[in-house]
């Protein structure tokens, strides 16, 4: 089976390097010039993934109809650009395993729908987890979901993709994979105000717990199991963007937290942190479904340009409840 990596980024790369790990030929799409050349000529993707030698089986294109060529794509496109990208794809009908996360904007569906939408004949599949591109890169062991409705997909996927370093676990819950790496990049937004502001460790833990419970109560109201939020693509993946400045999102709530405008960060970052697009949306899909999601409120609050001190305030001050609610 031979994969293309739809996206040039880090994350991208990085899954490149892995789908070219043994010296199966592998070929990615970027956006940008220079990253294609980057790959090709000196194999590294200086841009993204800087000082990290990639496979030389990994070939680089900007030209999306090559992949036509392969058997199945890794859809690594940030979540807001997968619709235009996907619509741009001379022919999507081959598997597509969605390594995105986050929630459309424009239309608040999650990435499996999009992608249904606009390649109806493909089979989906969803590959989420706790996954930091440049130690992927490097060959460091993580584990991953990789959901499905079809089994069979999700075993033959696994089999072409999997590591000793890079294991997966298969689940038919891909409702359950989108949803925890879609939320944990608002909670982890929210982590990083309590590092900035310096609010100490015990209520990073506590946010992380409650942000936690947030994700279960929204999930499972989406049609999510339990055991999926509480697996890798959701409590794992949560654990990690929540803890360390490697994670876009986590940095960006660092810089909230010091008083900075959300406006500024975002405007000097060449990478996305999908938790600024997602929050809002997911404050919406939320209200609608009757789930109530404090902590995804006070990060739209902050991105809003709220002052940190009362919204922190207003979330201490909240109602006492019992454990669970």
């Amino acid at each position: 089976m031979k994969l293309g990596i739809i996206g040039g980024g880090a994350w991208g790369t990085a899954l490149a390097q892995v789908a070219a790990s043994g010296g199966e030929d592998t070929l990615l799409w970027a956006l940008e010039t220079e990253v294609v050349e980057s790959i090709n000529a000196r194999h590294e993707n200086t841009t993204f993934l800087a000082g990290i030698p990639l496979s030389p089986a990994i070939r680089a294109t900007s030209d999306l109809a090559e992949l036509d060529a392969c058997d199945a794509w890794l859809v690594v496109t940030p979540a807001q650009h997968m619709r235009a990208v996907l619509g741009s794809a001379p022919d999507c009908d081959k598997p597509l395993v969605l390594c995105s996360k986050g929630i459309e904007e424009q239309s608040g569906a999650l990435l499996h729908h999009v992608a249904r939408e606009c390649c109806p004949q493909a089979q989906i599949a969803v590959l989420s987890g706790p996954t930091f591109a440049h130690e992927v890169a490097r060959g460091l062991p993580t584990a991953v979901t990789l959901a499905a409705e079809d089994g069979d997909l999700a075993r033959q996927l696994r089999e072409r993709i999997a590591r000793p370093t890079f294991r997966i676990y298969v689940s038919d819950d891909v409702a359950g994979a989108e949803i925890g790496g879609a939320v944990k990049n608002v909670l982890a937004i929210a982590c990083g105000v309590v590092e900035g502001k310096g609010l100490g460790q015990n209520a990073r833990a506590a946010l992380i717990a409650r942000g936690f419970a947030e994700m279960t109560r929204f999930g499972l109201a989406r049609g999510a199991r339990a055991e999926t939020l509480a697996g890798l693509s959701g409590l794992g993946d949560l654990v990690l963007t929540c803890s360390s400045t490697s994670s876009r999102n986590f940095s960006l709530g660092v810089g909230l937290g010091q008083g900075k405008p959300a406006a500024e960060l975002l405007a000097d970052r060449r990478t996305v942190a999908e938790g600024a697009f997602t929050a809002p949306v997911l404050r919406e899909a939320a209200a609608d479904a009757g789930v109530d999601m404090p902590v995804a409120e006070a990060v739209c609050a902050l991105l809003d340009g709220a002052n940190v001190r009362d919204v922190v305030g207003a979330l201490l001050a909240r109602p006492l409840t019992r454990e669970g609610q």
